[in-house]
């Protein structure tokens, strides 16, 4: 996978990515999304509203959900109970029905005990779609592409992250459409088993909402619904990766649609994911400043690190742990402390990302100003901290040893479904590297990392996986382990480039 800008101890980076997964070979063009493409109305009479209109209502006869399961979702969310949502579909279906039960399933009272439990509905859409969006993502142009996704699928299947957590609707929305299945609803079945999901933001918020969805594998409720991109963040390298472009274009209103029907036709790929957990020293300093994670790493709490033999540095006897996931890179040194850099002051400065250009501009900016492009590749490494990365491991594919990497550099060498460690000396370099004229140095291929850090001069490493940095305190005394394997289970992404 290609990767955007991170963050670091000052100097030399070092980050690892997965290779893109090759696409599937896309499905039949339906006739109706082949019409829309190929045709001009205007030429049979029709305007430019009247295309519009007829858009936006194939789309919605296509991904909205029916109003009683709509009503259902909304309400297990609001409670936090799967099962609170059930009341609401009775109340819906009562009152649609005059007060009276028998459903399409036979007819008769409805059922005091389990009043849902009878019907047996056939209204489901073929391609029912909901979608997230990140309001603070793309120069904040997520709250007004919030309301066009809400014209174009219906106000009650967009969800703003910052009020719903993917964590919730994996719990509450989609645990309620399986017991309404289990109750024998057919449509909550067919919607359940066939949902997409749109995910408006950079590529942290999608391997946020991907890490969530990835859960109902451990939880034994799959399918997985697979995801779709609206790139709004500053990188968007897995956007790219899946061919739904670079960024979000200025006609954003065409955009939209266009990407919605992407969604629902395009083919979908496997995508490899890494978990990541990091194990550092309990910290003795209450008066450090508080630890401010990204969403995508979990705090597990209070743990014991096992050594295989592979630490070189003084352990603890007890680690407070973080784990995640992530999908397209992991990095750590300077890189990691440009976007540390750049995120502070767009949270502190708002007004100052109206764009991904704008982004683009203050970020290389920002780079600048942290001394990246004009640190001598020959200086002393002490002043670029990767000093304080004493030991690196990895497990190659098929084998249980792990092996002692020297930090040096070897010529790349290419295979799929490893993970690729490379190496960036300073800015310019991964400039270069970013436009594709010059290779990241690359360092080793590997089925399993460990990253043995111990602070010396440093208190703090910064570190950034997908795009979301954060700075992970050093103690001098122990050692900070960074360990990463593959997810046993594949990520769904649809393919953007289907259509």
């Amino acid at each position: 996978m290609s990767s955007s800008a991170s963050e670091q101890p000052r100097g030399d980076q070092v980050w690892s990515s997965s290779s893109p997964p090759r696409s599937s070979t896309p499905p039949p063009q339906p006739l109706v999304g082949g019409l829309i493409e190929s045709l001009s109305f205007r030429s049979c009479g029709f305007g430019r509203a009247a295309v519009s209109a007829f858009e936006k209502e194939d789309l919605r006869a296509r991904a909205a959900l029916p109003q009683r399961l709509r009503a259902a979702v909304h309400a297990a969310l609001r409670a936090k109970d799967p099962s609170a949502g059930a009341f609401a579909y009775v109340a819906g279906n009562v009152a649609a029905r005059g007060g009276r039960g028998g459903g399409g399933g036979g007819g008769g009272e409805v059922s005091a005990a389990n009043p849902w439990f009878e019907v047996a509905h056939d209204d489901a859409p073929e391609s029912p779609l909901v979608a997230f969006v990140n309001p603070r993502s793309g120069g904040r142009l997520g709250p007004v592409l919030k309301t066009r996704l809400q014209e174009l699928i219906g106000e009650d299947q967009v969800f703003d992250l910052t009020v719903v957590k993917p964590s919730d609707f994996v719990q509450y929305v989609l645990g309620c459409l399986e017991q309404l299945a289990d109750a024998g609803d057919h449509s909550a079945k067919s919607i359940r088993h066939n949902l997409r999901v749109m995910v408006a933001g950079g590529d942290g918020t999608v391997g946020w909402v991907l890490g969530c969805l990835g859960d109902l594998y451990v939880q034994n409720r799959e399918p997985i619904p697979p995801v779709a991109v609206i790139p709004l963040g500053t990188g968007n390298d897995l956007s790219r990766s899946f061919g739904w472009g670079a960024s979000f274009p200025f006609g954003w209103k065409a955009a939209a649609k266009r990407s919605l029907y992407k969604a629902i036709f395009g083919s979908v790929s496997c995508l490899d994911s890494w978990h990541i957990v990091v194990s550092m020293p309990e910290r003795r300093d209450e008066e450090e400043e508080e630890l401010d994670f990204p969403h995508s790493l979990r705090n597990l709490g209070e743990c014991t690190f096992y050594d295989d033999g592979t630490a070189e540095g003084e352990l603890p006897e007890t680690v407070s742990c973080f784990d995640g996931v992530f999908y397209n890179y992991f990095s750590i040194g300077m890189d990691a402390q440009v976007a540390y850099g750049f995120h502070q002051l767009r949270d502190e400065k708002p007004f100052l990302a109206s764009g991904p250009l704008s982004n683009k501009l203050i970020y290389a900016g920002y780079t600048c100003k942290q001394g990246w492009f004009f640190t001598q590749c020959i200086s002393d490494p002490e002043l670029r901290g990767l000093t304080n990365i004493i030991r690196l491991s990895i497990k190659r594919l098929d084998s249980s040893e792990w092996e002692n990497i020297p930090r040096g550099f070897v010529e790349a060498q290419s295979d799929d479904g490893l993970l690729e460690i490379f190496g960036l000396k300073q800015g310019w370099h991964a400039s270069l590297v970013m436009v594709e004229l010059i290779s990241a140095k690359h360092i080793a291929q590997a089925a399993a990392i460990r990253l043995e850090i111990k602070g010396g001069q440093w208190r703090d490493a910064y570190m950034q996986m997908d795009g979301e940095p954060w700075k992970q305190p050093l103690d001098h005394e122990y050692s900070t382990f960074v360990d990463i394997k593959k997810v046993p289970y594949p990520s769904l992404i649809i393919n953007g480039g289907d259509r």
